[in-house]
């Protein structure tokens, strides 16, 4: 058995007025989760809590994100959660900011050599 890349999903969340990277990091999960409907580990006659996801978030200050909160997102499966400097921060004229953060999630399954 081997673990194999099946799926690569991508989003992005936003903090509009509250300068929140927590949550502009797990609308971006949700956004690249929740637009799929991805039947793959049941086509192969796995469990969908068989999978093992790594979720990268992307947001310019990535110690500010509670990443368990992040992975809480995960509706099925195993995950882990890395932050890494990238998205945006708009200022705005209020003093605060708006945070655009990016997600990729990719999805593993451990399929038999050659599967």
């Amino acid at each position: 058995m081997a673990w194999k890349r099946m799926v690569l999903e991508i989003g992005m969340g936003t903090s509009i007025r509250s300068h929140n990277y927590t949550q502009a990091a797990v609308r971006a999960l949700r956004d690249a989760l929740w637009h799929n409907s991805l039947p793959v580990a049941g086509a192969l006659g796995l469990d969908v809590d068989s999978m093992q996801v790594a979720v990268k978030i992307g947001v310019p200050h990535p110690e500010l994100v509670d990443t368990a909160a992040v992975l809480a997102v995960l509706p099925h499966g195993t995950g882990t959660v890395e932050v890494v400097e990238g998205g945006l921060e708009i200022a705005n004229d209020a003093g605060g900011a708006t945070v655009i953060a990016h997600a990729a999630a990719v999805v593993r399954l451990d399929l038999p050599e050659g599967g």
